[in-house]
Formats: C-alpha cells, structure tokens, sequence
C-alpha cells in the first residue's frame, strides 16, 4: 500500500524521541516498510533520515510585520504549525487520492481532522491524549468523520463522547528493547514535567530505601527547579535525555521501573519499555496504564500515594523478570501494532473501492 503518515510538525521522528507520539510513529515507519509498503512521512525538521520512508518537506510562511502586529495575532510557532499542515492537507485535498491508498493522521493538529471529508483518500486518525477542544471542534463539524484508533480502552472511552474508536495498543520493536538481568538502582524514565511528576518517584524510592536514576528531557525548568532538584542527592540523580540503546541499557540494569503520571496517561510506553527490558513496574493506577500493566508485570497502587508506591516498589522487584518479559513479548509487540493497522488501512481502502 501506498502510506501517508502525518506526524507532529514540530518534533523530529529519531532519537531521542520526545515523546511516546514520536517513538511508534517511528516504529510504524520501520514496521510497514519491513512489509513492502510504500511510506511517505510528514514529520518535524531534523527526523531520522535512515528511515525507510520519502519525508515531505515542511511548507513555510513568512507573515507581513503589519499582520502580526494584530494585537490578536498567533505566537511565531502556532503559526508557523498552522501553515505546515495547511499546505500538507490542501495537497492532498488536490492530489492525495492520486498518490496514497490511505492516510494515516498520527498527529495532535486539528487540521488533518476537520479537512479529512475534503480529502478523496480515507484517513484514519489515531488518539494519543485526552480529548482536545479543537479536535472535538472539528469533529462537530465534519459531515463524515474519519476512522479513529485509540492507544487503549481508557482513551477510547475518554473520546466516546465525541467519536468512536477502535482500540490498538501502542508497539515497541522488541528487537530494540532486549530483555536484562536487572539488580540495579530503580528507574524513572520519561519527559521531566509536572504531570509525569518524578518527585514522587522520589519520594516513593527514598522511603522504601531504593536507589534512583531518572532519565528524560526537562522540558519544564521551572518545575524541575521548584520540585525535582531539591530533592536530588546520591540517592537520585538525573542522569539526562538518553538515545534508545542507552535507555535500554539502562532499563535492562534496572531493578524495577517507577512510573508516577498525576494525570491519566493515555498509553504508559515508559512502562511497555520497561517491562520489554524485564523490569517490573512499580506505578500509580491511572488512565492507560492499567490496561499496559498487568500483576504478572507490576504493581499498580492508587494515584498520588507515595507511601503505597514506597511499598510496591519493594513487592515488583520480586517479581520474576522471565515473566515479565514474556507479558511484555505477548502484549507490547510492534508486530501485532503493525498488522491491527493494515488491517484498517485495508478495510479503509476497500470501502473506498466500493464506492
């Protein structure tokens, strides 16, 4: 099949990824061409150029000095966003059906979403959040609304107001994320920002008397100054924004994998990530997390208790790593991810055909 992938305008698709969004897209790319098909993706500045895919260049605007002295005027960078996918959908408006069987909207923009009735090729958009006001927007407004995926049941029933979902859950190359011995520190991995809220992995880990490594970009300072550093010492340290082989090798090392989302994760790949590795998870029980997450895996306690957590870190490093590992082989393969979506490229293309 001939694939387009639309992804974020504004993250490039390579390590280290920004964020789970990045990461199977990523994994998508690698997975349909390992399969014959013909990949175009529109990502980012700066993605991965071995990828096996032609990358669509981003569409660029300069607007006049008059126009953005509009005292209403956007920020550079939405606009900037805006104009990208603009261009990339009014092309396929023109010409999608000509050049793709499918296309498949991977991105947060809404624009893939409210334009998708004018395209003359099926889109199917996957759902990587909780509902957002200006896809819900576009929703309200679309005559015949494209297929949608959700990353889990939790996110599926989140959007269910608005639109209905098939449920796909996210993949990782298992080839990429061997399984390890562990015995090392506990890890916490993941973007360093309020909602994924590390100081209470923390906290959870100095209170059962566990080592911690946290990996992950800081993309918010003044949370990681206010809340994070403070706490840090020889018992917790920021050992950085990692690239995949060196994350792994830190997973595989890791004697259990903390996760602490105060909001409700879509997904939860750190955890898929850490359980591919071997590692048990110790975490909090919210949103996705509890569908990736099983008791032969890891231990989920109630959101927000630092002092349960302290003690399921303790019960999920005596889990065994051989089981984990082959709950994560059966349930987080990019293989069964890759086919679930041909599967609906397919049906997409069919009903298209018939009409």
């Amino acid at each position: 099949m001939r694939i387009c992938l639309i992804a974020s305008s504004s993250y490039p698709i390579r390590e280290p990824f920004a964020g789970g969004l990045e990461s199977m897209t990523h994994t998508m790319v690698r997975g349909l061409a390992e399969r014959g098909h013909d990949v175009t993706l529109f990502a980012g500045p700066g993605s991965d150029t071995s990828l096996p895919a032609r990358v669509l260049p981003l569409a660029s605007v300069e607007v006049s000095a008059a126009a953005m002295a509009d005292k209403f005027a956007p920020n550079a960078g939405w606009l900037a966003e805006h104009h990208a996918y603009l261009d990339l959908m009014l092309s396929l408006a023109r010409t999608g059906a000509e050049d793709y069987d499918v296309v498949h909207n991977n991105s947060l923009h809404h624009l893939p979403v409210a334009m998708a009735p004018a395209l003359d090729v099926p889109v199917l958009t996957t759902l990587h959040t909780p509902p957002l006001p200006l896809i819900e927007s576009a929703l309200a407004l679309c005559p015949r609304p494209p297929r949608f995926v959700a990353v889990s049941q939790w996110t599926a029933d989140a959007w269910r107001h608005a639109v209905d979902s098939d449920v796909v859950l996210n993949g990782l190359d298992l080839r990429r994320w061997p399984a390890g011995d562990g015995g090392g520190p506990a890890v916490w991995t993941g973007r360093i920002v309020p909602e994924k809220a590390p100081h209470l992995a923390i906290d959870a880990c100095r209170r059962a008397g566990v080592d911690l490594l946290l990996a992950g970009p800081v993309q918010d300072e003044d949370y990681f100054a206010r809340e994070v550093a403070p706490r840090l010492g020889p018992d917790a340290r920021h050992v950085g924004h990692l690239s995949g082989p060196d994350l792994s090798a830190l997973l595989r090392s890791a004697s259990v994998a903390v996760v602490t989302p105060v909001w409700d994760e879509p997904y939860g790949l750190v955890a898929a990530e850490a359980m591919a590795s071997g590692t048990p998870v110790a975490g909090f029980a919210r949103g996705g997390l509890v569908q990736v997450v099983s008791p032969r895996a890891g231990v989920l306690v109630a959101p927000d208790d630092v002092e349960a957590l302290a003690v399921a870190i303790r019960e999920a490093a005596a889990l065994d790593r051989g089981d984990v590992r082959a709950y994560a082989v059966a349930t987080c393969g990019a293989d069964a991810m890759v086919d679930r979506y041909l599967g609906l490229y397919g049906e997409l293309a069919q009903r298209v055909d018939a009409a």
